[in-house]
């Protein structure tokens, strides 16, 4: 079985049961990468669901998620482990007061496990309760070069080296799942060591399974125009197109206000939810709202 999944049908059905609703194709290729034991790199726009697979994965699987952000700067220390130096330095202090200390075993004791603060990457090497743990490197465009450089070999072979303490390896590799925005290509080499799926916004059909799984509540008639709305507002020439994530969030601020149907004035005061570049806003103002409301209403009945 891969990690749990007997078939593609299992991955979906328990990706499902999480609350995520996954399409044959991405289905597939998370059962690939289970079985082969291979990372899961997925890019696609912010906001459509590439986060939320890891965690819906490891909630499924009953494994701990362990999560690196990524970031401008970020470098193999940070993500890997660092000495807690303060703790060292109340050590050393407290074992100087002592007389005859053994200044070789002190030595080797700052460098122990006591003193290692574990970062994500090491953390998912190290053995953990349940299985091996699901690693998300989120957003790893946000990183430098350098750091792609690194993650080729920890991916490869599954090992770090702290020079205090030698090679690490993992007795189990975890299940690591790369995450990518695309604001600038990723090397190619990093992505050959992958399994590789464009996450893309969903057709109406899914949006709507998306939005009955995560909002139950809503209505069946609010749900299809908020979907019909997005699914219109997406072939805008917009700044930021709005993302499954948008559209979830939007679905419950309506609920909130116990709204039972979209109208341009409800649009206007909660179109926040959806966009978030005033330039974009400023394009729904006045009849354009109406229009793309109409637009969205006339394509739910033509369907």
């Amino acid at each position: 079985m891969a990690g749990g999944f007997g078939s593609i049908d299992d991955v979906q059905a328990g990706l499902g049961a999480q609350g995520y609703v996954c399409g044959r194709a991405l289905a597939t290729v998370v059962f690939l990468c289970l079985r082969l034991g291979k990372p899961l790199f997925l890019e696609g726009e912010a906001g459509v669901g590439k986060t939320e697979i890891a965690k819906a994965l490891a909630a499924a699987l009953g494994r701990r998620l362990i999560r690196l952000q990524c970031y401008e700067g970020l470098d193999a220390a940070s993500a890997v482990y660092e000495w807690n130096f303060a703790a060292q330095m109340v050590a050393i202090r407290t074992a100087e007061a002592v007389e005859g200390t053994d200044r070789a075993a002190l030595t080797d004791e700052m460098f122990s496990d006591r003193f290692l603060i574990r970062r994500p990457i090491l953390e998912a090497l190290s053995p953990q309760p349940g299985g091996a743990p699901v690693l998300l490197i989120d957003e790893i465009d946000r990183a430098d070069a350098p750091f792609e450089a690194f993650l080729l070999e920890a991916l490869s072979d599954f090992q770090v080296t702290i020079p205090e303490l030698g090679t690490i390896r993992a007795a189990t590799p975890p299940i690591v799942v790369l995450t990518s925005n695309r604001t600038r290509e990723v090397h190619d080499a990093l992505k050959r060591r992958c399994l590789y799926h464009w996450v893309d916004y969903p057709d109406a059909a899914r949006e709507m399974e998306i939005l009955a799984a995560r909002v139950p509540e809503a209505a069946e008639t609010l749900s299809r125009e908020v979907v019909g709305f997005v699914q219109r507002l997406r072939t805008e020439d917009l700044f930021k197109k709005p993302g499954v994530a948008e559209t979830i969030d939007w679905a419950k601020c309506l609920l909130a206000l116990d709204m039972l149907e979209l109208s341009p004035e409800v649009i206007a005061d909660t179109i926040g939810a959806v966009l978030k570049y005033q330039d974009d806003i400023a394009r729904l103002q006045g009849s354009e709202a109406a229009r793309l409301l109409d637009e969205a209403r006339k394509g739910l009945t033509a369907a």
